[in-house]
């Protein structure tokens, strides 16, 4: 297993991402957590990645469990001219970027609204994105995480407890190569956000919709919110949903969305 290196890294990047600066480290609790305690310091995009993450999270708080080299983990500072209601559609822009780039490498993936990567139908990774305020001029910074299943060892899969999905052939390409073909992609889609929000990528959006047109369950917490067909997403963002009493809009909190049949 090749080492992760910011020089490496920097070097195979396209331009979209030359003014990105990237650190790597061995081992953090959190990426996320490591660069939300640095905004107010922080004078433009920086990639953090470590090797191993001890405390990393995912939506809802939830523990993000990896093994050391088995998966990609990263977070991106990415400061936004805002005002924070114009932010809605960047968890699911941000899914575009790495689907597509994933795509691109040979592993067909899709995404399960908002913003979890699927393989074959299970988790190949997941997305936080977290949004904090620059105290110096109120501009909005988003900083958001990733990590991606590279290996999948039986005894991790084990203490997830669910199926997992992993993607070896992405495991043999070099980390650094890998790492730079995500962040190119990423800034340049975060560059396109931040001038016209959302709606240019609902397209690209739907056409790697998971469960498009397929009947679904919105759950809180084990309580059936709602049910319909997958009808894609809108120009911010919102889950769309044919219902027998016509199309409803969901906006992303802490919900869980299955498919009609599979509480699982």
């Amino acid at each position: 297993m090749n080492h992760l290196s910011a020089s490496a890294i920097s070097a195979h990047c396209a331009t979209s991402a030359s003014h990105v600066a990237i650190e790597v480290v061995a081992e953090t609790g959190s990426t996320n957590a490591d660069l939300l305690a640095r905004i107010d310091s922080l004078t433009g995009p920086l990639l953090r990645i470590a090797e191993n993450q001890t405390a990393g999270r995912g939506r809802a708080g939830r523990s993000w469990l990896s093994a050391p080299g088995a998966a990609l983990m990263f977070s991106l500072a990415w400061r936004f001219k805002g005002p924070l209601h114009n932010m809605s559609g960047l968890p699911m822009a941000v899914g575009v970027a790495l689907a597509e780039t994933i795509c691109s490498l040979g592993v067909p993936v899709q995404i399960k609204w908002p913003n979890d990567l699927l393989r074959d139908g299970a988790k190949l990774a997941g997305i936080l994105v977290e949004t904090q305020t620059d105290k110096n001029d109120g501009a909005i910074w988003a900083v958001i995480g990733a990590g991606i299943n590279l290996l999948m060892p039986d005894e991790l899969e084990a203490q997830i407890g669910r199926e997992v999905a992993a993607a070896p052939w992405l495991a043999q390409m070099e980390r650094n190569q890998l790492m730079a073909a995500l962040l190119s992609r990423l800034a340049a889609v975060l560059a396109e956000f931040d001038d016209t929000g959302f709606a240019p990528f609902v397209e690209r959006w739907n056409a790697l919709h998971a469960w498009q047109g397929k009947e679904v369950i919105l759950l809180d917490d084990g309580a059936v919110l709602q049910q319909g067909r997958a009808a894609g997403v809108d120009a911010i963002g919102r889950l769309l949903l044919d219902t027998p009493q016509g199309q409803v809009e969901v906006l992303s909190g802490d919900i869980s969305l299955r498919l009609s049949g599979d509480q699982a």
